[in-house]
């Protein structure tokens, strides 16, 4: 099983971001959009319980059906921190993802890789402890700016940090609507990760990894004893 340690503090998670982040691979392109399995992960809270559910949810990425599914439910073992969830929610993650009996060729995650503040958010996080190539596709923009993509569908703009560098892209899965952000994971480029992105979001603005796993994993609360 796929463990992960939780810190005791915030200099720990810290630390241990510091030297997880020098494992992320940057210079794979990842597996082709539209082919093999793609798996979604989402969590929910339920803060007064203290408990924390997460969802897996793997796809046929060619035709978009369900090929399997699975939730774990834990208490949660770390504070919210800025820039440290990954420590709240991997652990339930990483215990659904196990409980899959299929492997995935890519993991997209609601939430974002590169593109925060410390360069290694939960898809960087999820990818370099499994192994498994990970892309973000977040719903809201963290702390980076980005000019206004076009209107159509496809169309992007550089999400950027502090000193210029392109962390992610603004995406525009649907004409008309609000871009998703999408950034590397692991073994993943950044034209890949967008591209996946828009093929996993044939009719609305989300992936359909996210809105199954999101879906999944609120029931899995909802019906949490």
């Amino acid at each position: 099983m796929t463990s992960v340690k939780t810190p005791a503090d915030e200099a720990e998670a810290r630390a241990i971001q510091d030297e997880l982040r020098h494992h992320v691979v940057l210079t794979e392109p990842g597996p082709p959009p539209g082919r093999g399995l793609v798996a979604g992960v989402d969590v929910a809270y339920d803060d007064t319980r203290d408990l924390v559910a997460a969802a897996a949810v793997v796809l046929d990425a060619a035709t978009l059906e369900v090929v399997e599914q699975a939730t774990a439910v834990g208490h949660v073992s770390f504070p919210y921190v800025p820039g440290l969830l990954a420590f709240r929610e991997l652990p339930t993650v990483l215990a659904a993802l196990d409980a899959l009996t299929a492997r995935p060729d890519l993991v997209v995650c609601d939430g974002y890789g590169l593109a925060h503040p410390r360069g290694f958010g939960l898809a960087c996080h999820l990818g370099v402890v499994t192994g498994l190539p990970s892309v973000g596709v977040a719903k809201n923009p963290f702390t980076f700016t980005h000019e206004e993509p076009g209107t159509g569908r496809g169309e992007s703009a550089a999400l950027l940090a502090a000193d210029g560098a392109e962390v992610g892209r603004a995406l525009r899965t649907q004409s008309g609507i609000k871009p998703v952000y999408v950034s590397v994971g692991h073994r993943v480029s950044l034209d890949n990760a967008c591209a996946h992105a828009l093929a996993l979001s044939p009719r609305f603005r989300i992936p359909e990894t996210t809105r199954h796993a999101d879906s999944l994993c609120r029931r899995a609360l909802r019906e949490a004893s």
